[in-house]
């Protein structure tokens, strides 16, 4: 399946990567400028955000100078962004830093061998392309694209490029994902039969920012960059600030939240994407003018395409008004359970004696196990404090940079996290059971392939 769809993108989708992208400056998906073993890795950041500032950069500072890392600039269509940062390097790393107005002149300067992608959703994918157009490794933040288009754009592009790309998915940096995902694939949990998730909050929190609204004008941004590949719609504040909220510039939900748990299923069972999604959901709570819904259910049919013996179901709620229950990731079989939440495995619900012998079965009780913490031995503890997985990850694409060994996400889990999430972005417009044309690498809503 891995090879059927790097053929058909290297073929269809190679010819489609050079939208807006210029040669003269983006040059060919070589690095520009090799690096020694000993030279400083100097990385730009693309976008000033709040995700960056308050995780990426300290989890990337904390172990920059052990391996030999630097920060040189700063990438931001807004210029407000780009004076916070140039104050923000100097208050917490006493460090002066160059900022750019866009990416082509920070690619055109040749500052960087590597960056940091902290962009709105929509933009990933396309920054992604720009980063290995220019010959940059890259740490790109979730989710990896929101159209299918985007993601075989990004995924051509990548190929033979030789550059380390890391998603953003840092489960997968995680002591107890880890340890999950080796004791799922010993066999000694059985069968997965089902899979429950939620992310459930109360409040608006970052998604809602009515203040930066009000101060944010026009004339400070570039609004046509900023665009990218999406509808030329007339300038608005509340998309640039609180694009979550609006489709197509974030689907909301499944990118924003589902794209880090569905994650976890893809890694668990080696399967690259459901074999079909239905959803529900509306604004229960929050008629702010908002595109994006409230509330969401989806539910996904996993297997192999040729053996329904091994099918399993996922269900996937979220809610932005109640945040009981907060965030859950329950994996049953037969035998019990796997919970993510306590980093338990126990037998709950699993086959007793009793029930087995009725049915001419052998008794089936997982063995209670504990899961280690989510931190990681490689983080240290100046940036294990605030997010220990997202420290963790951070530190394995700068190794992986140097080591040039495939990091704990590479794009391919951005290509499938993305497949799921597009899935179930058109169960949710179309009210119709998706599923994915392996051949043609679309994401179908009944018989129509779905586009925004």
């Amino acid at each position: 399946m891995e090879n059927s769809r790097r053929n058909f993108i290297k073929k269809a989708g190679i010819g489609t990567i050079g939208f807006a992208l210029s040669e003269s400056v983006f040059g060919s998906d070589l690095r520009l400028n090799p690096i020694g073993a000993n030279d400083k890795i100097r990385v730009g950041l693309i976008g000033f955000s709040n995700r960056a500032k308050d995780t990426l950069i300290p989890a990337f500072m904390a172990c920059a100078d052990e391996l030999n890392f630097e920060i040189v600039a700063v990438s931001d269509l807004w210029n407000r962004r780009r004076e916070e940062a140039i104050a923000y390097f100097i208050k917490n790393y006493q460090k002066k830093i160059i900022t750019t107005r866009n990416n082509e002149e920070l690619y055109s300067k040749k500052l960087v061998d590597a960056v940091i992608i902290s962009t709105p959703d929509f933009a990933h994918a396309m920054h992604t392309v720009e980063a290995i157009r220019a010959g940059c490794d890259a740490y790109v933040e979730k989710p990896f694209a929101e159209t299918m288009e985007d993601a075989r754009q990004v995924l051509a592009a990548s190929l033979n490029s030789g550059l380390i790309i890391q998603i953003g998915s840092q489960r997968r940096s995680g002591n107890n994902y880890i340890a999950a995902n080796e004791y799922i694939k010993s066999g000694k949990f059985g069968k997965i039969t089902m899979v429950e998730m939620s992310w459930n909050v109360n409040q608006p929190g970052r998604w809602r920012l009515p203040k930066l609204i009000k101060e944010i004008q026009k004339e400070d941004v570039d609004w046509n960059r900023f665009l990218l590949n999406r509808p030329r719609v007339e300038w608005d504040p509340r998309i640039y600030c609180e694009y979550r909220l609006f489709w197509p510039f974030s689907s909301g939900i499944p990118g924003q939240w589902m794209s880090h748990q569905i994650d976890t299923v893809h890694w668990f069972t080696g399967l690259s994407h459901p074999k079909s999604v239905v959803a529900n959901g509306g604004i229960y709570m929050w008629n702010d003018g908002r595109k994006n819904t409230d509330t969401m259910t989806a539910v996904f049919e996993y297997g192999k395409m040729n053996d329904p013996s091994q099918d399993f179901q996922v269900v996937y709620s979220s809610r932005m008004h109640n945040s009981a229950g907060g965030i859950k990731e329950l994996y049953y079989s037969n035998g019990g359970m796997l919970n993510l939440d306590t980093n338990k495995i126990t037998p709950e619900g699993g086959l007793t004696k009793n029930y087995a012998d009725a049915m001419g079965m052998q008794p089936f009780l997982l063995e209670e196990f504990e899961l280690p913490s989510r931190g990681m031995k490689t983080a240290t503890a100046a940036n294990m404090s605030a997010d220990p997985m997202s420290a963790a990850h951070v530190r394995n694409w700068m190794e992986c940079v140097r080591s040039r060994k495939t990091p704990n996400a590479p794009i391919e889990v951005g290509y499938n996290h993305s497949i799921a999430n597009i899935m179930t972005t058109a169960a949710l417009h179309t009210g119709l059971k998706v599923t994915f044309d392996e051949k043609n690498q679309e994401v179908m809503a009944g018989d129509m392939v779905f586009k925004f």
